[in-house]
């Protein structure tokens, strides 16, 4: 292409600082440096992860950047080094790194891998070697992806190559959320066939995890929720039952032993309430209790016997796909139609509208 090994300038929507509004700005984008992808951002979701940044984690060390991280575009140029990927591939670029040489990428056991932008700033959720400038300043890449921009750089160690016949405004969504509530249950939880499971928080999220255990095989699956407007939506992905517990008096907890005679055999968390993470592991008989929800503002805690009787709590980190790997399969899954991403898109709207779709995500308007 004509713009490669040039500066791109283009839109996108800078977060200046937190708790505050985005603004569209032109920045401009550098050439992708060794190892690097340049990709044209053709469409992007917005998970509540952009929202935790903005308007919950607060991390000043994280500011300014673009937000985005569930996204999907085609490589406009590639730095060097660079073999896997050519210009016009399709693509999302991801998260989570997936080196393939690492002692993390050859284990079975995680999805994490030591050359990751994450090991070292998880908790700031942003890359510091930006390829964006704006005003003559700096500005972060967000999870080391920026999907809110035009244009972004990734590491080639962060970007799945997907079937180019792959709608790229609907497989944007399985940069986050869809693989991650659809892995905790299938590859974490390892929901078996005719088991019980409850999910909590029926966002993008839950409402794939639903799906997950639905294709696990799973007898019953109760969602659980304080929005009954969004049963329907979870009866589409495969609830069979919806709790909402502003409706009863007594904890949920109990309510869901006596709906389950004792209890759920899996449960999975995906609100990022510590509160829920730390009391729902009592919701089961004895088995899995699975976190799923980000969050990293407070501490939770569990009685030991809780564990001792048999119960086993895990975490699940992009529902434990391998990101390369996982993505390009669940793109493959949706074009053969054997997982829904079409049922998850409730607007489409412009990048100038990006404020707007903060605030439907923030009031679960999605």
């Amino acid at each position: 292409m004509g713009t490669a090994g040039k500066v791109i300038k283009c839109k996108a929507a800078v977060a200046w600082a937190a708790n505050q509004p985005l603004v569209i700005e032109e920045i401009e984008v550098a050439p992708p440096q060794a190892n690097e992808v340049r990709i044209k951002i053709v469409a992007t979701g917005v998970c509540h992860t952009d929202l935790y940044h903005l308007f919950e984690g607060m991390h000043q060390k994280g500011f300014p950047v673009v937000l985005g991280h569930e996204g999907a575009g085609i490589v406009e140029s590639v730095g060097p080094g660079v073999t896997e990927f050519q210009p016009g591939d399709k693509v999302i670029p991801l998260f989570v790194a997936q080196c393939g040489e690492c002692r993390f990428c050859k284990s079975p056991k995680t999805n994490q891998c030591e050359k990751g932008w994450a090991n070292k700033d998880y908790d700031v959720m942003s890359n510091f070697e930006s390829r964006f400038t704006c005003r003559g300043q700096k500005v972060l890449q967000f999870m080391g992806t920026s999907t809110f921009s035009e244009y972004t750089v990734v590491e080639q160690l962060c970007v799945a190559k997907i079937d180019p016949a792959a709608p790229l405004d609907k497989v944007c969504l399985l940069g986050c959320g869809i693989c991650t509530g659809y892995g905790a249950a299938v590859n974490t939880a390892k929901v078996e066939e005719g088991s019980s499971c409850a999910v909590f928080g029926l966002g993008a999220v839950g409402l794939a995890a639903v799906m997950g255990c639905k294709a696990a095989g799973a007898k019953r699956i109760i969602a659980v929720d304080t929005n009954p407007e969004k049963f329907d939506k979870a009866k589409i992905f495969g609830a069979t039952d919806f709790v909402n517990p502003k409706d009863h008096s007594k904890p949920i907890h109990e309510v869901l032993r006596e709906m389950t005679n004792g209890g759920v055999d899996f449960s999975m968390e995906c609100v990022g309430n510590v509160e829920v993470m730390g009391f729902r592991i009592h919701y089961q008989r004895l088995g899995v209790s699975v976190i799923v929800g980000w969050t990293n503002l407070h501490d939770f805690s569990a009685r030991p016997i809780t564990l001792i009787s048999g119960r086993t709590w895990k975490g699940s980190f992009f529902g434990g796909f391998k990101s390369k790997d996982g993505v390009a399969l669940m793109v493959k899954a949706y074009l053969n139609n054997k997982v829904k991403v079409d049922e998850f898109i409730t607007h489409n709207m412009s990048l100038d509208q990006v404020n707007d779709a903060l605030e439907l995500m923030k009031h679960g308007k999605w």
